[in-house]
């Protein structure tokens, strides 16, 4: 019973995070699509496969990921993953 309760009350604060990244009056299913795209245009870009992109990957396959490569990569190690766009797209979007 307690594995239950846990487990509703994780789904709850998830769904609660993801309305609150979502900007508003923006359509939860646009949100979805819009994730997919990012995730498909990153997959394309990623010719190496290996869940990094690179300044030239960016610039190869992703331009505007590229111009804001190194607002990025904050560790400066050369390479930006998935969620490190991500947050800099939330936290772009929370900005304007």
């Amino acid at each position: 019973m307690k594995k239950l309760l846990v487990t509703v009350l994780l789904c709850c604060a998830s769904t609660v995070t993801f309305a609150q990244a979502a900007p508003q009056g923006i359509d939860p299913q646009r949100m979805e699509r819009m994730a997919q795209q990012l995730q498909t245009r990153f997959s394309n870009a990623n010719t190496s496969h290996d869940g990094k992109l690179t300044r030239e990957q960016a610039a190869a396959g992703m331009p505007m990921l590229a111009r804001h490569f190194d607002e990025i990569d904050t560790q400066k190690v050369g390479y930006v993953t998935l969620p490190q766009i991500e947050a800099f797209m939330q936290e772009r979007g929370a900005a304007h």
